[in-house]
């Protein structure tokens, strides 16, 4: 019988649950319950028989919109319903589908709800924690390949990324750089100066369209070097873009899992989280970078929108001179694309 798996979260919680989606795609269909943005990120995964949008913040809101759902998911006969996403309104939402089987972690809002509850491993990627869903708390640790998030672009999404990087003429290496995030002190200042450093290199700034001002900055630091395509490509076309990237360079925010969903090399700046937390990069050569010895640091499960002690310290001292030697070393050992 088909399982569904519930993933409503962050466009990055989207790309970490693709190894679920493989593991339990093994043992028969798979169906992903996804907000509209995570859907069309997951659009042309094989393990999936089927992607059923989720407009809770839309069409579906509130209690109307989650009965009408709840009617459309018992058309599935679902056997297993895997709670990704551990909120109360999906736990809810699941049960109201008189889905028999849900799985979630032991951590969850939802977890009353749950007729099975995986232990919520701390010191795991989140991608494996995701995994453990459907392999259990007894399975051994997993081998890299499986728990490395996997995206698909299709030939229009790689269409559209190779015309707009025609829009960048000369040679050299291509860096992707993504300077944005929706929690402020997220956003690492210091990326124009790194890009200045980074002379013989050609640069494309990817993001949403609210990054567009970032990436003028950028431009203006490295004229004639520097693509914006904030805002103007689909996900999956941005995620075949930073595909044709030797590195990107990204703070702790979605494009770090895009990249490891198409494996390109990453250089994650983290500031007020680690990447203890479970969410660094997973492509193969990729780093995470931090300033160790603050004991202000981590200061927030995602990042506060300000420095709660008004410093900053965890990103303004974070020198350009040493992430730019961090991309020189993955430029040497990576070739490119």
């Amino acid at each position: 019988m088909p399982a569904l798996v519930i993933q409503t979260s962050f466009l990055g919680d989207t790309v970490l649950t693709t190894p679920l989606f493989a593991a339990l795609a093994e043992r028969g269909p798979v169906d992903a319950l996804v907000t509209p943005h995570g859907a069309s990120l997951l659009r042309g995964n094989p393990a999936l028989r089927s992607l059923v949008v989720y407009d809770k913040r839309g069409r579906d809101a509130g209690v109307l919109g989650l009965r009408r759902m709840a009617r459309r998911l018992r058309e599935g006969a679902y056997d297993a319903a895997y709670l990704a996403q551990g909120s109360l309104r999906s736990a809810v939402l699941a049960r109201a589908a008189r889905i028999g089987r849900r799985v979630g972690f032991d951590t969850s809002a939802g977890r009353a709800l749950y007729t099975e509850r995986v232990r919520y491993r701390r010191d795991a990627h989140h991608a494996e924690r995701l995994w453990r869903l459907a392999a259990g708390d007894a399975a051994p640790a997993p081998a890299s390949d499986l728990i490395r998030p996997r995206l698909y672009p299709s030939a229009d999404d790689r269409a559209a990324a190779d015309a707009l990087l025609a829009e960048l003429p000369g040679g050299g290496p291509l860096v992707a750089v993504a300077p944005g995030s929706i929690w402020g002190t997220k956003r690492w200042p210091h990326v124009p100066a790194l890009v200045s450093m980074l002379d013989d290199v050609r640069v494309v700034v990817v993001g949403s369209g609210e990054d567009s001002v970032l990436a003028e900055t950028i431009a203006a630091a490295a004229p004639g070097r520097v693509l914006d395509a904030t805002g103007r490509l689909s996900l999956l076309a941005s995620a075949a873009l930073i595909a044709r990237c030797a590195v990107l360079i990204a703070n702790d925010s979605a494009p770090t899992h895009l990249a490891s969903g198409v494996g390109t090399p990453t250089l994650a700046i983290f500031g007020p989280t680690v990447p203890a937390f479970g969410f660094g990069p997973l492509a193969p050569r990729s780093e995470a970078l931090g300033v160790d010895g603050l004991a202000c640091r981590p200061c927030h499960p995602h990042g506060p929108r300000e420095c709660p002690l008004g410093h900053f310290a965890c990103m303004q001292t974070l020198e350009p001179s040493r992430v730019a030697a961090r991309v020189r070393n993955l430029l040497d050992t990576h070739p490119v694309p």
